[in-house]
């Protein structure tokens, strides 16, 4: 069995993604629970104001579906072409590690600066990432 296999990042990148489905599902049971929204709200999602703190779970879920695509593609690719090497196995759990602190930044206090900082640095991991299979393949 190969120890390099990207599946395992990959995998903990859709637990993430599952946590944050979880939170935002609850958050919004809750929300109507109190009354902060009706529950008619969500069948259109027009009407009322939904609350911040809904608002906030339902933007980073969105989130975990942008850039992270791009991180099951070059993970894929990497295995598809046996470039799955320690460099680009080592980018990926340090990628997943960002969008994990990321998201933990995101849905806790929200401190924008510092999210923005964890934010572009997964996008720098993303792009060497990338940068690492392509000259690979490349040169291969």
């Amino acid at each position: 069995m190969n120890e390099l296999n990207l599946i395992y990042p990959m995998f903990a990148m859709v637990i993430l993604t599952t946590v944050v489905l979880v939170k935002l599902f609850r958050s919004r049971v809750r929300a109507v629970k109190e009354q902060k929204i009706s529950a008619a709200y969500f069948r259109t999602y027009q009407g009322e104001s939904e609350p911040e703190s809904t608002i906030k779970l339902s933007r980073h879920f969105s989130n975990v579906f942008e850039a992270p695509v791009l991180f099951y593609v070059v993970s894929l690719a990497a295995m598809i072409t046996n470039h799955a090497t320690l460099p680009m196995f080592t980018l990926a759990w340090l990628y997943v590690l960002l969008r994990a602190l990321h998201a933990f930044v995101h849905i806790g206090g929200n401190r924008i600066g510092k999210r923005i900082q964890v934010y572009m640095a997964s996008w720098a991991v993303l792009l060497l990432m990338w940068v690492y299979l392509t000259v690979n393949v490349a040169t291969a």
